[in-house]
Formats: C-alpha cells, structure tokens, sequence
C-alpha cells in the first residue's frame, strides 16, 4: 500500500473546514484545498505522532510536527481506522492511537501547554485544545488571562474570545503569568519589534491604491500609506507572480492573499505592485550571516543590489517559501506574454500562464486550469474587429474578458488546444459563434456577415417551427370601407353597371378581378402568454432502453449505502455511489448483466418497428371513405345553397348583397319571408345569364 487517497476531506484552519483532497503517501501527507488551490504538505520525517479522534462531523486525523504545529483533517469515516493504522504502521512506524474527549461539560480542569498547542483536561481526558497560531492577543488582570482569536470570515460560527480564571494562592509563583508567557511565546500576534529585513520607500502600489513604504519583517509585511497601514502575515501569503507589461517598461508584483487584508467593507485578495524597469536599488538586509546561512541556505545575501522588482522578489520568495509564477511559452501577436482586454468596465491585461489566467489589474482575477469547465469564443457586440474570451468555471460562475483584438485569436486558440481545455462553441453539436474565417475575412466590406446570416437561419428556424397562427395575416378586413381597395371595388353596389358602362379602348369590357380571399381576424395575444403546447405522447409498447452496469450495481447496494449514511439526501446517493463505483475492481458480473439486456433490446426494438411498418402499410392499402355530403344544393332554412360556378362572372355572395347599399333593404325582407326563398336561390342564375349577353 503506497498511498492513500480521500477526495472529500476538509482541513481545520482558523476553527473553520475546508474541503479539499487528502493524500497519504509513503514520503508525506498533502492537502490540497478545493477552494483556493493551496497546497500543504507535512514530510514524513517531521511527524511526532497521529491520532485519531472524534470531530463534530465524523472522524479526523491529529498530526502533531516535530516543530509542534497541530494539524486536524476530517471527513473520515470509522471503517477507515484500520486501514489508516496499517498504512502509518508500516510507512511511518508511528502507531495510531485513538484520542477520546471529555464529554462531563465541567468547566473546571487543568490548562496544559504542549508545543504550540493548548490543551484543558479534565481529569485524565481532553475537553478541548486550541492552536495558540490562532490566538491574535492575550491580556491578564487579576485572576483572570483572557485570549483573543484571529478572525475568520470563511467561518458561519467563529470563536473571538476565551476567559481563563487560575486562582492563586501567597506561596506560589505567579501563574497568571507563566500562563501569559506560554501563550505569548507561541501565538501569532504581529508585533514590529526590532528593525526591518529590507525597507522600500513610495512603491506604486495598484491595489489597494496609492504609494506606500514596504517594510518586510521576517514573520510579516507593514504597508505604511499616508492613510491606511496594513500588516499582513507571511503565512497568508497563497502565491507570488512576475508579470512584464505589455509596454515592455514596467513590471507588475502580484501577491496573493488568504485570507484577504479588509479596510471597511473592502476586502483585497490581491496585491499589486507596479515597478519600473529602469528603477534600481541597492540594500543591506537587516539580518546576521548566520541567519543568512542557516534559515534562507544562502538565498539572500547580506548585500542586494538590480533592478527593485527583482530585489523584491526575491526576498519575498526567500521569506514566504513560495515560488514565483511567471509568464509560460505563451506570445500574443505583440510579441508579449499579454493580451489587452477589458472586464466588464475595466480595461487590463489579460496573462495564460502555464497553470491557470491572471488578470491585472480591476479587478485582479486568478483562475486555475484545474476550476475551469470551460471557454468559449464570441462575438464582440456585433464588432467584426475583435471578440470576447468567455471563461465558465465548475461553481458555475462566467468570466467575460471582451474587447479581445482579432489578431489574438489564433495563438490564444492554440494555446487553449495545447492545455486541452474543453472549448464550448467547438462541440458536435454547437455551432462555433467565432471561427477563424470570420476573423480574417469579416473587416472586408465586400464580405458577406457570417453572423447576421446564422442570426437569419436561427430566426426562420424559430418561424417555422412556430404556431401555424404566426402564419396568418394580421390585416383586418373592412367591407364598409371604401379606401378604393380591390375587395371594396369588386363588392360594390354599382359593380354591375359599371361593367356594362366601363369598356376599354376596344370596346371590350375590362376584366373582372378575382375576389380575395378575406383575412381572418385576430385577437392580440396578452403580453406573458404564450399557446400551449401539445405534449408528444409516449408509446407504451416501445422497448425500454437497458440499464448499464453501474446501475445494475446500484440497484442491488442501494439500501447498503442508506444504511451506512443515515440521513444521505436522495441526491447525494447517486454521487456516492459513484465514488464507490471507481473502486470497484471486478465489473464483470453487471457488464454482463448490461451486455445481456443491451442484445435483448435490440432484438425488442427490431421488432417493435417492424410492427409500425406492418401498420403503416396497412393504412396504406385501405380506400378511402367517400363523403357523406351530397353535390346537390343544400337548401336548408334560412342558408343559400351554393351557386354553380359561371366561367364568364363570379357569383355574388349572400354577404355583399347584405352589404349593398342600392338594394340591402329589399334584400332582408325578402330573406324574412319563406316565400321568396326559391326566388332567392335562382338570382346568380339570372345574373350570371345577363352578363353573358351584355358581353354578346
């Protein structure tokens, strides 16, 4: 057993749980948090001991260092203690022992210091221990020592202070304070006692803004502004870039910070230095040769002196232990490792680095290859001169870098290709919203617009896969207006006599037009509704697709992993399972079972669309019904029959003669009386036949 792995483990900084992944080999245990990237690493040969204890949620490891930091990690389960005692006993030769607690709830006991931890027993168990890393200040009065905490705002529920009374008798020493003494020697509280290892005056300083003096200490750096100071610890210090601007003169010095520095509401997860390249310095460090030789192994001497950016950094690298990430083989057509870009209002830099993007400097972004889900190539608002860089990643959340000049894309493409990163708009499936030709091609006037085309087709696929009322005309029709429409003209009550008037310059009467066709009405649809559509309905004899042999596993552990999780959210079932699934080593049981069902399904659909051709054929070869209506005219009660067809004149409809105004009176008396309705019915004829001689 080389090593053990746990991929939803947390780690305790600062009374808060971080979750990340866990890794035991046989040199060292690392952990790497999911959130910030981070890595901590504790070699094998600087371990005192392990334990294993309870936590509030499940079980944990304590390690406790030669140098005597505690380190907690949780989320381990109970079945995991022999496993984990085998793999120290064999690669660590250290036993692991379980720790049990106090669980009375006394508050009365014995305060013990080991190393940098706090320990209150009561009897011979612990109640609780406290890192003194995490205590920021520590008071006395009377019989009392108080300790206040660093504050942490990644915690929903933080502890800020803590209150010991020590009664003290006349014959004793003063144990209030050796108490004092103990917690001060271990607790990380920033005090600027003695001078500066280096000291820089008016550096630029980008974010937060303005000039400051930079006095490095060797557990801390002071920021001394004319307004705001700031003392960050070196040990909040996550990572350290070297960033060439693109106009080849300055330098920018990225620090990033976790926890971040706060003024007010304001939180600063970055600092941002900006030198120039020309500016040089020369400094004595404030530290002894033997200092020098022994802490730093001769990476700093006592005299520096090149460019500041370069001073600076490398004392920084020397005092954080942290290495410096600079630009990777990417060039941008500039001929710089920088893309010039804006987000959102901002405009900046835009850095590929060999494990992630930075951006500088409003607001500084850094994003990790490793939180990325994906890129995509877009579109600039419509510009065909440049393009956006699109950057989703897993928590859901899109960085948009726009204003990106076409000349970019190629090598930015290339370099995302060479990462294997996945690019969204490049599926199977998608169609690519930026291609090359559009870059190259698309500024030429004689061009046509790719984008506006594959907007058009988007457009007519939307319309004609729409309601079939989208189709219809929106025109009202009007027969009592008389704006000299075609309709109106061809309906009107003098339409007769104007034809046997009216005759070209042949003498031959004009042509009749044909009547259109009159356009239905529609409501206005209410602005938020939209028809509902009809739902496709299942076919019940259709074959069921068969289940893969993850599933056929599932189905039969199931009820296991409720047992072993009580309270597991349905949800998380799933994900669990799945984790389990990856240690299976033996699949071959259920990858038979799903190879069975996959050769039974297909046999079932063969035969399932067999039978749809049978019926579909047999549709085709029954004749159809002849219509019950009659060709005869219809004479029903107050309804005229339909008129035969005149190849000379179209008939008059029973709605322009209720609609004349010559003769639309007589007209409704006469359909009010049941005697006329023959007379009624034989009108076309006689029209149709007077039209016939007038054209004689």
């Amino acid at each position: 057993m080389d090593f053990l792995e746990f991929a939803d483990a947390s780690q305790e900084v600062r009374g808060s749980m971080n979750h990340g992944r866990l890794k035991l080999t046989n040199q060292a245990i690392i952990f790497k948090n999911s959130k910030t990237g981070k890595v901590d690493q504790i070699q094998a040969s600087d371990i005192e001991a392990v334990s294993w204890q309870r936590l509030a949620k499940g079980h944990g490891l304590r390690v406790i260092t030669k140098n005597e930091l505690l380190y907690r990690f949780g989320g381990l389960k109970e079945t995991e203690l022999e496993k984990l005692s085998k793999f120290f006993e064999h690669n660590y030769e250290l036993q692991l022992r379980e720790k049990d607690f106090s669980v009375r709830g006394w508050n009365w006991g014995t305060a013990k210091f080991h190393g940098s931890v706090l320990s209150f027993d009561v009897g011979r168990e612990t109640a609780f221990e406290i890192p003194l890393m995490n205590v920021s200040h520590c008071t006395t009065a009377k019989n009392e020592v108080t300790l206040e905490f660093h504050q942490n705002d990644d915690a929903a529920v933080q502890l800020m202070e803590l209150r010991f009374h020590i009664p003290t008798d006349a014959a004793e020493t003063d144990a209030i304070q050796t108490f004092h003494d103990n917690v001060m020697s271990k607790a990380s509280i920033i005090q600027a006692t003695g001078d500066a290892i280096s000291t820089f005056k008016e550096v630029q300083c980008l974010t937060p803004r303005g000039r400051y003096d930079i006095k490095i200490f060797p557990s801390f750096i002071q920021l001394h502004g004319k307004t705001f100071d700031y003392k960050i610890p070196l040990t909040t210090v996550l990572r350290l870039f070297l960033l060439p601007h693109k106009d080849q003169r300055q330098m920018f010095f990225v620090v990033s910070l976790d926890p971040p520095i706060k003024q007010g509401q304001t939180r600063y997860h970055f600092l941002i230095f900006l030198f120039s390249n020309e500016e040089e310095t020369t400094l004595t460090l404030g530290l002894s040769e033997k200092d020098l030789r022994n802490k730093f192994e001769g990476k700093l001497k006592k005299e520096m002196s090149g460019p500041t950016y370069e001073v600076v950094s490398r004392i920084m690298k020397a005092l954080v232990q942290r290495k410096i990430t600079v630009p990777g083989g990417f060039i941008g057509n500039s001929h710089t490792p920088a893309v010039s870009c804006s987000y959102k209002a901002a405009a900046g830099l835009l850095y590929p680095l060999e494990r992630g993007f930075i951006y500088v400097h409003k607001p500084p972004i850094h994003i990790r290859f490793e939180e990325v889900a994906s890129v995509n190539f877009a579109r600039s608002g419509g510009s065909t001169r440049s393009f956006d860089f699109e950057v989703e990643i897993k928590s859901g959340v899109v960085h948009t870098f726009s204003s990106i000049e076409k000349e970019e894309y190629g090598k930015l493409f290339d370099f995302i290709t060479g990462k294997k990163l996945r690019v969204k708009n490049r599926g199977q499936l998608d169609q690519p919203n930026y291609n090359e030709e559009d870059l190259v091609d698309s500024d030429m006037e004689n061009e046509p617009d790719l984008y506006l085309a594959r907007v058009k087709a988007e457009a007519q696929e939307r319309h004609i896969g729409g309601d079939d009322s989208d189709d219809e005309s929106d025109v009202s029709f009007n027969p009592g207006d008389g704006s000299g429409s075609e309709v109106a003209e061809e309906y009107d009550s003098n339409h007769s006599s104007s034809s046997e008037e009216g005759s070209d310059e042949n003498g031959k009467p004009p042509e009749k037009k044909k009547p259109k066709k009159k356009a239905k009405e529609r409501k206005p649809r209410e602005p938020g509704t939209r028809k509902p559509r009809k739902k496709k309905e299942k076919d019940s004899n259709k074959p069921k697709r068969p289940q893969t042999a993850f599933f056929l596993w599932l189905n039969e552990n199931r009820e296991r992993i409720k047992k072993e999780t009580p309270g597991i959210a349905v949800t998380e079932i799933t994900k669990k399972a799945g984790e389990e699934w990856k240690e299976v080593k033996d699949k071959t049981k259920w990858e038979k079972l799903s190879e069975e069902g996959k050769k039974k399904y297909e046999v079932a659909m063969a035969e399932y669309k067999e039978s749809l051709k049978n019926a579909e054929d047999a549709d085709d070869k029954t004749p159809p019904k002849k219509s019950e209506k009659s060709s005869k005219p219809s004479k029903a009660k107050g309804k005229k029959a339909a008129p035969q067809k005149s190849p000379t004149k179209s008939p008059k409809s029973k709605e322009y003669i209720s609609s004349s105004d010559g003769s639309s009176s007589e007209k409704e008396e006469k359909s009010n009386s049941p005697k006329k309705e023959e007379e009624e019915e034989d009108e076309p004829m006689e029209a149709s036949s007077n039209a016939d001689s007038d054209s004689e």
